[in-house]
């Protein structure tokens, strides 16, 4: 990595830089009520965090017996979504404090979420995070999901950079999965703390074991500067 300057950074989205996953978890358990399945829980939602909505899918599907197609739960899915996202979605305060910082330091920003297109536009503007933020991929636009790198490859090439030069904001064991795949340094903010030992997590740049709670904008900054890179 360039020790000149301070690297771009590519922030997943749902439960790093925001607070989706009830609005993610109210969604799926609407959708799969509407299929009769009524004993959907959280900590079941908790095994699919950091993986795409399709992917998601097709194994609720399959584990459930539901008929209907997948285009068909994901469109249900994304529309109960976007409902209760526009009604609301929480920033973590210091994510966005990290985010001032970046930009005021004019740092080079992505999002790259398994969200659908759709999502992604709603939330950055719902929370004002597209005035900082303005290049997006979500998961549908590359061939596959995270763990795999693609949608990490694409941001950084829609930076005009190169993956040395970038750096990855996740929350998930897949999303650290993926940056390290594509040849990125990874901050780790764990979204359920006791995933924090996972072999994705350990081998992030810098991890912060306590999840948000623990991580702070300062030390987040601090690290990336070129001193530190």
């Amino acid at each position: 990595m360039s020790n000149s300057r301070t690297p771009s950074v590519i922030f997943d989205l749902d439960g790093t830089l925001v607070d989706s996953e009830p609005n993610y978890y109210e969604a799926g358990r609407r959708l799969l009520a509407e299929h009769g399945v009524t004993d959907f829980s959280w900590e079941h939602h908790t095994r699919f965090i950091g993986i795409g909505t399709r992917e998601t899918l097709e194994i609720l599907r399959g584990e459930y017996g539901i008929e209907a197609p997948v285009d068909e739960l994901l469109a249900g899915k994304n529309r109960n979504y976007l409902e209760l996202a526009r009604a609301s979605t929480g920033v973590f305060p210091e994510m966005r404090k990290f985010v001032e910082l970046l930009h005021t330091d004019g740092v080079p920003m992505a999002v790259a979420s398994g969200s659908s297109r759709a999502a992604i536009e709603a939330v950055l503007a719902g929370t004002g995070l597209d005035a900082f933020i303005p290049t997006t991929v979500s998961a549908e636009e590359v061939a596959q999901g995270k763990p795999e790198p693609d949608i990490f490859l694409e941001a950084a090439r829609r930076l005009g950079t190169v993956p040395a030069d970038c750096v990855v904001v996740e929350d998930a064991a897949p999303g650290a999965t993926a940056a390290h795949a594509a040849g990125m340094r990874c901050i780790a903010v764990p979204y359920v703390p006791k995933t924090a030992g996972d072999p994705a997590f350990r081998a992030a740049g810098l991890l912060f074991a306590g999840g948000q709670s623990e991580f702070t904008a300062r030390a987040a900054y601090d690290w990336l500067r070129p001193t530190h890179a």
